[in-house]
């Protein structure tokens, strides 16, 4: 059986990175990464913004290259973004010094404070390197979204339970996830904003 929720130990071990957010406020940290994409993103903003959710775009640097009037358009509608690499490295499978460079390769096309790292991979020595610049941003709940047999309705139930004030949800604005991220999201912001939720971005 899947979880939507990171183990509890995983805030414990990397007390230094945001994995959710302090507040007794009915406000959830809904983010998207791998994006931008020139098809699947538009129709993203199109649905936060019936809602009148923001969020936070976790952008890769070779994307916003590809498609800047994308990445624009989030910008526009004054969402947030942040660093997620240049070229999507898997910090397990870098040395520092090329992730760390690979970054700053980003950082001259995204201006953000906060980072997160592919795959949610990154080393303790990468850490280190990275948390003088960046505001390191996991998250507490996973949609799943890009699991190709994923039981949809399982996988609602699942986040409209588990996710609670404060959450930082993983949503992914790629193809590969598409199909069911639209499901999820449509569902996840209708149920929350029947429930007085608000949808924030993170800063």
């Amino acid at each position: 059986m899947y979880k939507h929720r990171i183990p509890a130990i995983l805030p414990l071990i990397f007390p230094s990175l945001l994995w959710k957010v302090k507040t007794k406020e009915n406000v959830i940290y809904i983010t998207f990464d791998d994006g931008p994409h020139p098809d699947i993103t538009p129709k993203v903003l199109e649905i936060l913004n019936q809602y009148n959710a923001k969020a936070t775009f976790f952008c890769v640097g070779e994307n916003v290259e590809k498609y800047p009037e994308t990445f624009q358009l989030i910008l526009d509608a004054n969402h947030a973004v942040g660093n997620h690499t240049y070229n999507h490295l898997k910090g397990w499978k870098t040395n520092t010094v090329n992730f760390a460079e690979n970054i700053n390769k980003a950082s001259k096309i995204i201006s953000s404070s906060l980072f997160r790292p592919p795959y949610g991979r990154i080393t303790m020595e990468q850490i280190k390197s990275v948390s003088k610049d960046y505001k390191i941003i996991m998250w507490s709940v996973l949609t799943r979204d890009y699991e190709k047999n994923l039981n949809i309705n399982k996988a609602i139930k699942k986040l409209c339970n588990q996710t609670s004030q404060g959450d930082i949800v993983v949503f992914h604005d790629s193809r590969k996830a598409e199909k069911n991220m639209f499901i999820l999201l449509k569902q996840m912001l209708e149920f929350f904003s029947k429930q007085g939720y608000r949808f924030e971005k993170l800063c």
